[in-house]
């Protein structure tokens, strides 16, 4: 039986967190804390298999906690228990950065809370964390000013170095220092990225996007497994960090090179062809793999598109999404498949099935996958 720990300053939010984890077999729930200075003082003399921890607390709140963990050195799963405003989005992105493993949208209401849906979906994420590795317990990452790129498209790793580490910093100009015209492994025709991620995700994009160009030569759509209310501000972090264009995808966008369109947290991302140009189109059809937005829609929608060559990208996440729809793309496009290596992985679910699947080209480490990328689709 697996130990856990509740943070939550709420008794009735506390009571309710108790109830849905005890109701599994698999889980005890060994401590509850009122506040992040509870919890640090428990979590500095016991070990848990895992941590569900509020965001806003008296005395110390979540991300407060966290920090505070990673000062210490004191290894935690922790799964942040986050509402859908705005700025509860981006303090879980924080989060996320700071080493929790996972989160879950907390509802307005213990009525909510004790909702199939939810009580279904913590279950579900905490069987997860508590096997997974916990993350290292490193220091925050500091403020980086943007570096120049190289001159030789083949040495990826001094020319793409620049990365701003915190939303803070301004965006940087478009005017920025950008790689030469390359040329690509597949250079002739039309070519589109299509990315898929869950658990973990928010992380491993901060490590892929950043490190793409501004003038690379294709679109790129991503659908990334996450509520709505929550997408939004992923997106503008990893704008805020990159050289390419980052945005939440709206119905009608049209898709341009050098832009990468993040998928709304709730709805299913197409790309559909209209007056001659690939637009983003929202479905409402119910979740499929258990998730919504769901990467098989997004991959399924490309079939008929006119690409010449779609590189298909999967990265860490719990689950298989991907692997279907890149078997029905694949029975009529030509595509590329890159897969995130096991050992990179929070966790390796997505990136296992389309391995098993027979649909990888590449298997590559994480710090890898933009260089392939670029490799794959070039500059412009």
């Amino acid at each position: 039986m697996k130990n856990i720990l509740i943070v939550d300053d709420s008794a009735l939010m506390r009571r309710v967190l108790c109830d849905i984890i005890e109701s599994d077999k698999r889980f005890h729930v060994q401590d509850r804390a009122v506040n992040g200075l509870d919890a640090l003082n428990l979590l500095s003399r016991k070990k848990y298999d895992a941590v569900v921890l509020d965001v806003n607390m008296p005395q110390m709140n979540g991300l407060e906690l966290l920090k505070e963990l990673q000062k210490r050195k004191i290894s935690a799963k922790v799964i942040m228990a986050s509402t859908d405003t705005k700025d509860g989005a981006k303090i879980t992105l924080d989060a996320l950065e700071m080493g929790a493993l996972d989160f879950i949208h907390k509802p307005d209401t213990s009525m909510e809370c004790r909702s199939d849906a939810f009580r279904e979906k913590l279950l579900s994420i905490l069987g997860t964390v508590v096997e997974m590795n916990p993350p290292a317990p490193t220091p925050a990452p500091s403020i980086r000013q943007a570096t120049r790129f190289g001159s030789r498209a083949g040495n990826l790793d001094g020319m793409m170095a620049a990365v701003n580490a915190m939303q803070a910093m301004p965006k940087p100009e478009r005017n920025i220092p950008t790689l030469p015209p390359g040329k690509a492994v597949y250079d002739s025709g039309s070519q589109i990225i299509a990315l898929a991620s869950s658990t973990g995700g928010p992380k491993a994009l901060q490590a892929v996007i950043p490190k793409l160009p501004a003038n690379l030569k294709v679109p790129m759509v991503i659908v990334q497994h996450m509520p709505a209310g929550f997408t939004a501000s992923l997106a503008e972090r990893l704008d805020s960090l990159s050289q390419v264009s980052v945005k939440e995808a709206h119905e009608g966008d049209v898709l341009t090179p050098g832009t990468v369109y993040v998928a709304m947290g709730g709805k299913h991302l197409n790309v559909q062809t209209s007056a001659g140009k690939y637009t983003i189109h929202y479905t409402d059809e119910p979740p499929r793999e258990g998730v919504k937005p769901c990467a098989n829609y997004m991959y399924e929608s490309l079939k008929d598109s006119k690409f010449d060559r779609i590189v298909c990208v999967v990265l860490t996440g719990m689950g298989a999404d991907g692997t279907q729809g890149i078997k029905n793309l694949k029975q009529s496009k030509k595509i590329h498949v890159i897969v995130q290596e096991a050992s990179t992985c929070a966790v390796y679910g997505m990136p296992k099935s389309a391995v098993n699947a027979g649909l990888a080209d590449q298997v590559v480490p994480l710090e890898q996958i933009a260089q392939e990328i670029i490799t794959n689709v070039g500059v412009k």
